[in-house]
């Protein structure tokens, strides 16, 4: 399993290594802060529209994740962001594109002047408006209990499927970004 940390410093080799999880720290002269993601995981795309292209510019993607089972079926405008099948993806969900965690302020979408945003190639903004349970297999829960979590940016929808301990963060009616960056 790969691990990315992103530093933004000066000395971006030693930068230390935080957590385990897919860390993007930014040092201010008092201390380190840190973004909260709602989640984060590396996917590998499994299919491309596979219930055949319905729209010229957007394709639904079908991709598993590698650290938490999590699958995730996901429409992407591919004129601006081309994804294709065996694509490696890095996918977070944040509540904010400030590197502080403050919230983005107003309609504007006001960020700070270095953002999140600066280290992904596909944002976009949406809000969380379904969460379900579902049965199914599952090597990370007893149960075999899933959750579903379902989010709208723009029209373009989000399903994301998996152990409810890695969707411990949602809320209904929470807005969110959703960053993408592919991996080589």
């Amino acid at each position: 399993m790969t691990e990315f940390f992103l530093c933004l410093t000066k000395e971006e080799p030693s930068c230390p290594k935080p957590t385990p999880r897919y860390s993007f720290a930014v040092e201010d002269k008092l201390s380190v802060r840190m973004v909260d993601f709602l989640f984060d995981d590396i996917f590998t795309i499994e299919k491309v529209d596979p219930d055949g292209q319905k729209f010229d510019k957007v394709s639904r993607i079908v991709a598993q994740s590698e650290k938490r089972g999590v699958s995730l079926i996901l429409d992407v405008n591919t004129e601006i962001y081309p994804m294709h099948e065996k694509d490696k993806f890095l996918m977070v969900l944040s509540p904010t594109l400030n590197w502080s965690g403050a919230p983005v302020a107003g309609k504007q979408g006001q960020v700070e002047q270095k953002s999140l945003a600066d280290k992904f190639d596909y944002i976009m903004h949406g809000l969380l408006y379904k969460m379900s349970t579902a049965k199914g297999k599952s090597e990370y829960s007893e149960e075999g209990v899933k959750v579903e979590v379902y989010a709208s940016f723009g029209g373009l929808q989000m399903m994301l499927k998996g152990d409810p301990t890695s969707c411990t963060k949602f809320k209904i009616d929470q807005n969110m970004f959703l960053l993408i960056r592919k991996l080589i």
